[in-house]
């Protein structure tokens, strides 16, 4: 009878401390999902260069306990334009988002996802001289030693014929090492 009366009272005691330990164990946070960090290879200070020129610097860092990524780039030179994107992982819709905005007064968004390890992103928007649009597709490509690929297509035809626009090479800078 006293073994019985004892586990009575040490069922719910033990019940209580096992909730108390879960209760006390760190939230991990509304955007510590792996889709979150999909594109964590582009967090960091960058010297980007296209064609071996040097081509600006770009500096990529975690924003907003985590749930979203900000980049400053800055083109090489005195005519280099500067900008600035916000890029989400959008839980609601199951993809990424970038919303680039430039000194030119340039807003491109464009959405898309992981694929083969590749992050691309796409989006229309009008052309330059107004007549049409232009889907424009950015992929960045990790590379084995830590680099990063970013490649800027356009097309005037929904994709049939495409331009390259950018094709950088990101090398981390000396000021990450």
């Amino acid at each position: 009878m006293k073994l019985i009366l004892a586990l009575i009272v040490m069922i719910p005691l033990a019940l209580s401390a096992q909730q108390n330990d879960t209760e006390d164990a760190p939230d991990p946070g509304p955007c510590s999902s792996v889709e979150f960090h999909q594109f964590d290879f582009w967090i960091g200070d960058w010297d980007v260069t296209a064609d071996g020129q040097p081509a600006g610097t770009n500096s990529i860092h975690p924003i907003q306990n985590g749930c979203a990524l900000k980049e400053n780039w800055q083109g090489a030179g005195e005519g280099g334009i500067s900008g600035t994107s916000f890029n989400i992982y959008d839980r609601a819709r199951g993809k990424w988002h970038q919303t680039w905005v430039d000194a030119s007064g340039m807003l491109l968004q464009l959405d898309g996802g992981l694929v083969d390890g590749a992050m691309i992103l796409s989006g229309k928007r009008p052309t330059r001289d107004g007549k049409g649009t232009a889907l424009h597709r950015i992929s960045w490509t990790p590379n084995p030693d830590g680099s990063v690929r970013q490649l800027w297509e356009a097309s005037k035809d929904d994709g049939g014929n495409w331009n390259v626009i950018f094709d950088g090479h990101y090398v981390k800078s000396a000021k990450n090492q």
